[in-house]
């Protein structure tokens, strides 16, 4: 018996429901000292499939929300990537690392003692909304194609460009000096132990992060995930309290249309279908959205989800307004 157990949608459409005919998001809180890799693995090893992924890294000692991307799941990935973020965190002030976080070389320490809890609370106010951050060395970003952090294991510092990322909500939870517990909603690409480091360096004495725990990736919450210890042999669906989600739960955000008849082979083959042919499934968004071009989910009749597409939109060769297929899911 297999982790999951799977729900066929049965369609003349496609038979590629791929081993055991597993394909979504699983809702995964990882555990202090396991990468995210190590949880990848797990679940390809009790599934039995080769086909997993997962989306948006975690630190080793960080914990939290790891979506993992099984079978046809791991094409959405970019979708998952560009959602915004929550955290719960632990400021230490007073200490730099080489990391940005607890687990790293101790570079400077300084004493506390200018600090007060309004002059905490003034430095965190003034990282809300858009700010520039520049990647830590200890980072997978790349430059000149090589991650970060293989040059920072050289004992190398390069120079990293600043981008601006958007502190959506910024929220104190509790000071005691020099700690520092707050909750923060951020997009995509921040790093939350260079905005403690930043908080640090305005203040005068330094910090880094001290405990991180994800609550959140776009809709995906903790209080829906599962458990490593409950990823055994033998689990049901119906034990894992909402953390398995299909493709069309997951990108429930994309407004659906329908293709009717042949139009549906079509889109399986990647085929651009005229948007006069369409039907929405639900409601419909307004005009001065869909002048601008929208992504929707592409399902047949029989409510088969087939592929993410955009439009209206316009090709070469093609008279008037079409639907354009981005990602095949069928």
């Amino acid at each position: 018996m297999t982790l999951l157990s799977p729900t066929m949608e049965h369609s003349n459409v496609s038979n590629d429901l791929g081993p055991a005919g597993l394909h979504g998001v699983l809702i995964v809180n990882k555990p202090d000292g396991w990468t995210s890799h190590d949880v990848v693995k797990r679940v390809r090893t009790v599934l039995g499939i080769q086909k997993v992924g997962h989306a948006g890294t975690l630190d080793p000692h960080a914990t939290g929300v790891l979506p993992v991307l099984i079978g046809k799941g791991t094409k959405i990935a970019q979708y998952l990537l560009d959602w915004d973020k929550e955290y719960s965190a632990v400021l230490k002030l007073g200490g730099t690392t080489d990391t940005q976080d607890a687990w790293g070389t101790m570079l400077e320490e300084r004493d506390c003692e200018s600090l007060s809890d309004d002059k905490i609370r003034l430095a965190f106010k003034s990282f809300q909304g858009p700010i520039q951050q520049v990647p830590p060395m200890y980072s997978a970003v790349k430059v000149g194609g090589q991650p970060l952090y293989k040059k920072a294991r050289k004992g190398q510092t390069v120079e990293r460009q600043a981008k601006t990322v958007v502190i959506q909500d910024l929220e104190i939870q509790r000071v005691a000096i020099p700690e520092v517990s707050f909750r923060v909603a951020c997009s995509k690409g921040t790093y939350v132990r260079t905005l403690c480091a930043d908080i640090g360096d305005q203040l005068g004495v330094g910090g880094h992060l001290k405990w991180l725990q994800r609550g959140r990736v776009g809709p995906l919450r903790l209080d829906e995930a599962v458990a490593m210890e409950s990823l055994t042999e033998g689990v049901e669906l119906s034990q894992l309290n909402g953390a398995w989600l299909s493709l069309d739960q997951v990108l429930k955000e994309f407004p659906a249309v329908q293709v009717n008849g042949d139009d549906a082979r079509k889109v399986l083959h990647g085929n651009a279908i005229p948007w006069n042919r369409i039907e929405w499934i639900g409601e419909k968004p307004g005009t001065a959205t869909l002048e601008e071009g929208i992504r929707v989910r592409v399902k047949t009749k029989e409510g088969v989800l087939l592929a993410l597409g955009t439009g209206p939109s316009f090709q070469t060769g093609l008279s008037g307004p079409v639907l354009g297929v981005d990602t095949l899911l069928g």
